[in-house]
């Protein structure tokens, strides 16, 4: 039974956390959580998958009500009941797994609901549309239509709705969850806060991107199984010190570039050749087993449409696709898996794209095998169990979460399940899309060493990131993208990012 929360004491400015706490039955998400975030102050929040920050965000975000604590807006109580209402007090908040309802346009989703229960004075469809067409202007956001059905954007596009979203209402707390995990201009988002900010607005920033947040932030508070393990200047720790405060242990992997030479006898697992598709020509690239090659490029530059005609969900139109050496058409994903070793692929919204949320996550994990685990129409659970108990490991998924609905899981865990589940296809070939947005440090690692035993045993993986400090590290070649085609194919010593950027912003020159 929830407690209520006691009435606090008036003076205090900015927005003040006493002891917070939330607990679900006997899991305990937050515990005596304390912190002061000031106006015109971009307070960072660090922490593992699973650390309480998702739980922290939807109680200051009204979506979740504290079991104890107090919490001061202004110097004035703070409780609010619903997102609603936390927002008419003053608390905006841009959410990881997006917000957006996906049916309706850009500029119902900046309305609702008072649209839709005309309590604005803006009433006709023509003028929500001049609103949304302004408040997207003001935001620097020009290539986005007030127009366009939500789910016909792409991940990074939402993104940018679900933000500036959050950023018209001009909050006294904004909140942002992860906010750059598909976006590829930073320095947009970061104008936009420093100009909130410059007129008294308090931030909580959310990221693992410890790069980003040294740039936006002074302090960051570290939290680690609900607690708060400390509050840090990060001009007085290094990343290993944050990374020891996360996870209780030194990083293995942050100080490690890249991996010895693949040993395995050459040969092409995956072939382009003069492929053109939807927003891509004249690609070719030849990925061999054993070999991590990565692929680097902003928003919109025909990646995305490059990785799902590989994965057979869209046709190309010229060229040629080869596995082994030999020519495909790909009809489907299915078809991708069935042929030649198999192509297994991992979309970059796990959300909307990856995870069936009513599933449990061993459920999930086998979706892509149920033929194999089947007989005469219904699956075998003995033998889905030891499937999913195979896997499992590979990826450091504990064994408990198998049985849980896959939603109710921390997106890293999510995302351990997704990579469980192209594993265990047996596909020789990963393609993997940007496979660790929005996951803390130490889930990076574990996908990072699940993808070098597999190609140490003679896989391929092709991956896309935003993170190029990520390519840096983990990739053997990196292939650059700009305006559908690759301009450059840099082997591992050639991944200077100052380079990188030139090249994926259209500077081909030296």
């Amino acid at each position: 039974m929830q407690q209520s929360l006691p009435q606090a004491a008036a003076g205090t400015q900015g927005m003040r956390l006493t002891s917070v706490s939330k607990s679900y039955g006997a899991t305990v998400a937050l515990e005596s959580v304390s912190l002061t975030i000031e106006p015109g102050q971009v307070q960072a929040i660090l922490g593992e998958n699973g650390a309480g920050k998702s739980t922290l965000v939807k109680i200051l975000s009204g979506v979740v009500t504290p079991n104890t604590g107090i919490m001061t807006l202004e110097g004035q109580n703070y409780a609010p009941r619903s997102l609603l209402q936390a927002r008419h007090i003053g608390v905006s908040t841009a959410f990881q797994e997006l917000s957006l309802l996906p049916n309706l346009s850009v500029a119902q989703n900046f309305f609702l609901p008072r649209s839709l229960k005309q309590q604005l004075i803006i009433t006709s469809p023509k003028q929500m549309t001049r609103r949304a067409e302004a408040i997207l202007a003001d935001h620097g956001v020009q290539d986005i239509s007030p127009h366009a059905c939500v789910d016909t954007l792409s991940l990074a596009a939402r993104q940018r709705v679900e933000i500036v979203r959050a950023m018209h209402y001009r909050p006294r707390l904004l909140l942002l969850d992860e906010p750059t995990g598909a976006l590829a201009d930073v320095d947009w988002l970061f104008r936009l806060i420093r100009r909130l900010t410059a007129q008294g607005t308090a931030v909580l920033y959310i990221s693992h991107r410890l790069a980003e947040i040294r740039e936006i932030a002074s302090h960051a508070m570290v939290l680690r199984s609900g607690k708060t393990i400390s509050t840090v200047d990060l001009k007085r720790v290094t990343n290993a010190d944050i990374f020891e405060m996360m996870v209780g242990r030194r990083s293995t992997h942050a100080q490690a570039r890249g991996r010895p030479s693949p040993s395995h006898p050459p040969g092409a697992a995956l072939t382009a050749n003069d492929l053109g598709g939807q927003n891509f020509s004249d690609i070719s690239f030849e990925l061999r087993r054993g070999e991590i090659l990565g692929v680097a490029g902003l928003e919109g530059q025909g990646q995305r449409e490059l990785f799902r005609t590989l994965a057979g969900l869209m046709r190309h139109d010229a060229g040629q696709m080869l596995l082994r050496d030999r020519e495909v058409i790909l009809r489907s994903p299915r078809h991708a898996l069935g042929i030649h070793g198999g192509v297994a692929f991992v979309p970059e919204d796990r959300k909307s794209e990856g995870i069936f949320p009513t599933l449990s996550a061993g459920a999930n994990i086998t979706q892509s095998m149920l033929h194999h685990l089947s007989r005469l129409g219904f699956i075998r659970r003995d033998k889905e169990r030891r499937a999913v108990k195979s896997v499992a490991p590979r990826v450091e998924l504990d064994e408990r979460y198998l049985s849980f609905k896959i939603s109710a899981l921390s997106g890293g865990n999510q995302q351990k399940a997704l990579i469980a589940r192209a594993l265990l296809t047996g596909a020789s070939t990963l393609l993997l899309f940007d496979p660790t947005r929005g996951v803390d440090v130490g889930t990076k690692e574990v996908i990072y060493q699940a993808i070098k035993a597999f190609v140490d045993n003679g896989g391929a993986v092709l991956i896309y990131s935003t993170d190029l400090a990520e390519l840096q590290t983990l990739v053997d070649r990196c292939l650059v993208m700009y305006r559908g085609r690759i301009v450059a194919d840099l082997p591992r010593d050639k991944l200077d990012e100052g380079q990188m950027v030139g090249l994926m912003t259209g500077n081909t020159g030296e």
